[in-house]
């Protein structure tokens, strides 16, 4: 799972911001202003039988990290958390 959902900065953050385009969510914020200090994404490629290729992409470690437990949720109360 992504580090970010528990981050305080998930709602300005540049590179989470691509993650929800690559998952084509909807975005916390159009205009992110913080630009995290090396962020480690793992991007995990599935394809199922008979199925489109599948990417997930998912930050698992960064130099900015701080934590703020339920962040996202907060964000998006009643929503689950993104996979």
């Amino acid at each position: 799972m992504c580090i970010c959902v528990n981050c305080h900065y998930v709602d300005r953050c540049a590179t989470y911001h691509e993650v929800e385009h690559q998952h084509q969510q909807s975005h916390l914020t159009k205009t992110p202003d913080f630009q995290p200090v090396e962020p480690t994404i793992n991007v995990n490629i599935r394809t199922p039988e008979g199925g489109d290729i599948e990417m997930e992409w998912d930050v698992v470690g960064c130099q900015s990290f701080k934590a703020e437990m339920g962040k996202w949720s907060k964000l998006r109360p009643g929503e689950l958390l993104p996979t």
